[in-house]
């Protein structure tokens, strides 16, 4: 049979001549297969991507020290709800506070704030209210935003916007 036929009629199994499909991170990378050296812009990509999420999470464990040190108790971190995240879900006092955190650098600032729109707050909703239903419900609780913004010296700035009312009608 060719490629992707089956010969279920003489053994009642898939093809052995159909190869399996690769899967991400198995087996050389394909420039190598094909003789080829990755491009540099590729390369730099790669890394950027990969320093771009380290940076996220060191983003996420810089927020949750700022509300402890606040006093504040951690409750988790990167919750999931389905396709849903939380980033931080910290108790301040008898106030649930589901926090969304924004890192960037100096470099390619920009407003973390404004990067939460109307579909990662909805995302954000849902979570919040699947978090809700797990735990029985809340009396109080806030949607906080966090911008991390660290400079290029190395320094961290942390600016806290709390009690968002994009989210609605305030519950505290």
């Amino acid at each position: 049979m060719g490629w992707g036929g089956y010969d279920r009629d003489r053994t009642g199994q898939f093809p052995r001549s159909r190869t399996p499909p690769r899967h991400a991170g198995v087996g050389p990378p394909v420039s190598a297969v094909l003789g080829m050296e990755t491009p540099a812009w590729l390369v730099a990509l790669r890394l950027w991507w990969k320093r771009r999420q380290s940076l996220g999470a060191r983003g996420e464990r810089w927020a949750a020290a700022h509300y402890r040190r606040a006093g504040a108790t951690q409750l988790a971190m990167n919750w999931r709800a389905g396709a849903d995240e939380i980033d931080l879900v910290m108790l301040e006092g008898k106030v649930l506070v589901f926090v969304e955190v924004k890192t960037r650098t100096a470099a390619f600032g920009g407003h973390g704030h404004a990067a939460v729109d109307a579909r990662k707050r909805t995302a954000l909703r849902r979570a919040a209210r699947a978090w809700l239903r797990e735990i029985g419900g809340a009396p109080h609780w806030r949607f906080d935003i966090v911008e991390v913004l660290v400079c290029i010296d190395g320094s961290v700035r942390i600016l806290q916007h709390r009690g968002e009312p994009l989210f609605g009608p305030r519950r505290f």
